[in-house]
């Protein structure tokens, strides 16, 4: 059931997806076609990348994240009004740059990256305050990305804490 009420479960792959090089990126390459939790499925699609970004110093990282934060807004709000539909569950790409977010700053390993993609789905999910006012009250390409880019910094936070903790134990 879709969390936002403008919000459509996701429907079976629409042939533009195949078709048009937008609707395939927004869909996360094809992952926001499955049929089942595709925000999951879309925020699992971020994780190869992660590991070659962690090859780049961190403003690069940085750089990168800033650069996906703004086409993700033009990009979803292009995929959304070229589908007439608001918030399509299919559009992931917000969900990929939360789970970039997450993990900005993390140390390399799958643990890490399990670790980022628990939180981050956790908060997805969950959408505290102020997550839930956005994806309710901001409209457009800004709405559908800043909800994810919110759970994406809160989970960062959770995540540097995690790191902290980890660091304070294993040195200690």
């Amino acid at each position: 059931m879709p969390e936002h009420p403008d919000q459509v479960p996701a429907q079976p792959a629409s042939p533009s997806v195949w078709r048009n090089p937008w609707h395939f990126i927004a869909f996360g390459f094809g992952a926001g076609i499955l049929p089942k939790a595709p925000g999951t499925w879309g925020s699992l699609a971020a994780l190869p990348f992660v590991p070659l970004w962690q090859m780049l110093p961190d403003w690069g990282y940085w750089l990168l994240l800033g650069l996906a934060m703004l086409f993700g807004v033009w990009l979803c709000g292009r995929v959304a009004d070229d589908l007439r539909v608001h918030d399509h569950e299919g559009i992931v790409w917000d969900e990929m740059v939360g789970m970039w977010i997450t993990l900005w700053l993390v140390p390399e390993g799958w643990g890490w990256l399990l670790a980022g993609f628990v939180v981050f789905r956790i908060l997805d999910i969950l959408k505290p305050w102020p997550i839930r006012w956005v994806d309710r009250q901001v409209k457009g390409g800004v709405g559908i990305m800043l909800d994810d880019i919110l759970a994406g910094v809160l989970a960062w936070l959770v995540m540097q804490l995690l790191v902290w903790g980890w660091s304070v134990l294993h040195f200690a």
